[in-house]
């Protein structure tokens, strides 16, 4: 591994290594993205562990999708054992290098943070993280401080989802608080 640099102050998580692949070095890394080659596009991957606060920029020498997954050779990471070193941890590209969503997209990662209330106006907490489960992606959402229960999954579709303001930092859902 490289020494850690200063990283970019608009790193944007786009997903996480979930194993190593092969003998030579590879990665498997799961994408927090719709279209699972997204992440092909960048030359360089910031790196990080999951509790680690220090991001690394490592080079994207090779990589394909594989599966649901992606599969990827990184700079430095040589061998099995470097790859396991690196399982767990977030993979992240700027945001300044990244696109800008078209009229009614939205970057899943700017839903991470956003408050989450229903038609009838109850808090029902702040979404912690954006998955995929099949048909569509789900809001993970942390249920208010001194909530009793699991987090919340809420499935990002217009027929529950009312509304998304980021300025506001709130995304309207037609969703019951015993949910």
């Amino acid at each position: 591994m490289p020494p850690a640099v200063k990283a970019p102050d608009d790193l944007v998580v786009m997903g996480h290594v979930v194993a190593p692949y092969g003998v030579r070095g590879w990665v498997k890394v799961r994408p927090f993205t719709e279209a699972q080659d997204t992440l092909l596009g960048f030359a360089t991957w910031w790196v990080r562990p999951v509790r680690g606060t220090a991001w690394q920029p490592l080079l994207r020498l090779g990589a394909r999708v594989h599966s649901d997954t992606l599969v990827a050779q990184l700079g430095g990471v040589d061998n099995r054992e470097a790859a396991l070193a690196l399982k767990g941890w977030d993979i992240a590209v700027p945001r300044a290098e990244m696109p800008a969503p078209g009229g009614d997209e939205i970057y899943w990662a700017d839903l991470v943070g956003l408050d989450v209330v229903n038609r009838e106006g109850v808090a029902l907490g702040r979404v912690s993280g954006v998955t995929e489960h099949g048909a569509h992606p789900l809001l993970k959402v942390a249920r208010p401080i001194g909530e009793a229960g699991a987090e919340r999954l809420i499935p990002y579709v217009p027929v529950h989802v009312d509304g998304v303001d980021l300025p506001a930092r709130r995304i309207d859902v037609d969703w019951g608080a015993e949910f």
